[in-house]
């Protein structure tokens, strides 16, 4: 009985102030959980305190569908990344890795930002290379949810890795975040 009670007690919600309805989060719907930008794991994530226990409700959430979804190791890597667990975070960024010719970058993206935990400027360097050279798709026309064209510059995630550039060798946290962004060169306003 003790040992039913000890599992049991590892899959309820943290306490205190990162505490949240855990069925009600594993009953959303993937984009719901994900997607969502008031909802989902995001919510938590936003509160003082609680970026570990968003990454360890994505890995709950993850596991208990059985989803294998590049995006959730990704999300649950930048958790993990922001709050110092470096080693952890390339881990799951390794597994959001999708296929080479996806034609957007993402794999460029993957590699600047496990280069950037690694603090290997030469490789970050290369992967910021390789998403500057990578040309925009034919139809390249984003639109958000109910069809409206989005302003989105190519290539995608170019400013995210310039700040890690500009913020080489700070923390992730401090490096994904709008100053260090301001920093990038190419994301100056121009005078």
């Amino acid at each position: 009985m003790l040992i039913l009670f000890a599992l049991l007690s590892t899959f309820q919600a943290p306490a205190g102030a990162c505490a949240y309805d855990r069925q009600q989060m594993m009953a959303l719907d993937q984009h719901a959980f994900d997607q969502d930008m008031n909802g989902g794991w995001r919510a938590l994530s936003r509160r003082e305190g609680c970026t570990l226990a968003a990454a360890d409700l994505i890995r709950d959430y993850r596991q208990s569908h059985g989803l294998s979804d590049t995006i959730l190791y990704w999300h649950e890597g930048q958790l993990r990344a922001s709050a110092g667990q470096a080693e952890t975070a390339i881990t799951l960024f390794e597994q959001s890795r999708q296929n080479p010719d996806d034609g957007y970058g993402w794999n460029a993206y993957v590699e600047a930002t496990i280069a950037f935990l690694r603090r290997d400027r030469p490789a970050l360097l290369a992967a910021r290379e390789a998403l500057a050279r990578l040309p925009m798709p034919s139809g390249f026309a984003p639109v958000d949810t109910e069809g409206r064209p989005l302003q989105i510059r190519w290539p995608m995630n170019m400013d995210v890795v310039d700040a890690l550039v500009a913020c080489f060798g700070r923390s992730y946290s401090e490096a994904y975040g709008g100053a260090c962004r301001a920093l990038a060169p190419r994301n100056r306003p121009e005078r």
